[in-house]
């Protein structure tokens, strides 16, 4: 490969990086649940890419491919951790009441936090990435029936989780998410 191919190809990948990289690294954080996690998934998923941008580079839109290393990544991150059996630190302390949307978003990201790592998956590409179940299958790698169980359990297992922690209403925002 040509210097300047080379060039151009790592020019394309560095603007790649600067119109997808707030995105994909928000949907590292919904993903994983930690800033310094997501900033880490990210920074393996874009290196993983890059290995493999001549390939990607005459596809139409590599972000895709870019997500799914970025759940695939989070999964495997997370099988290993239970291997290790890392156990949580206290609790955090008791925070002061806040803004209902503020509160709604804390409670909901939390809630995400305490899912199976494949059904956090699936609800934070389908609806907060707002992608279609065959986007959100082709992204991990399995069909859309398995994306709308997973939806399902996902939304059902989050309802539990977040029953307690909510003062206000969450009609409406889980209740008919999937409906």
């Amino acid at each position: 490969m040509g210097p300047e191919r080379v060039s151009a190809r790592h020019e394309a990948f560095t603007e790649f990086v600067a119109a997808s990289g707030t995105r994909l690294l928000r949907m590292a954080y919904l993903t994983c649940g930690s800033h310094d996690d997501a900033e880490d998934v990210l920074q393996v998923a874009l290196e993983r890419a890059y290995r493999n941008w001549g390939r990607l580079w005459d596809e139409a839109d590599p972000e895709p491919y870019v997500r799914r290393i970025i759940v695939n990544t989070v999964i495997s991150r997370a099988r290993r951790r239970a291997i290790l059996r890392i156990v949580p630190t206290a609790a955090p302390p008791d925070r002061p009441a806040r803004d209902t949307d503020v509160e709604l978003r804390r409670v909901l990201v939390d809630g995400l936090r305490r899912l199976p790592p494949r059904q956090r998956a699936v609800l934070v590409l389908r609806y907060w990435e707002d992608l279609s179940e065959a986007q959100t299958a082709e992204i991990l790698g399995c069909s859309a029936g398995t994306v709308k169980s997973q939806a399902s359990k996902g939304l059902a297992r989050l309802r539990s989780v977040i029953a307690g922690d909510f003062d206000g209403t969450l009609e409406g925002v889980i209740g008919n998410a999937h409906a």
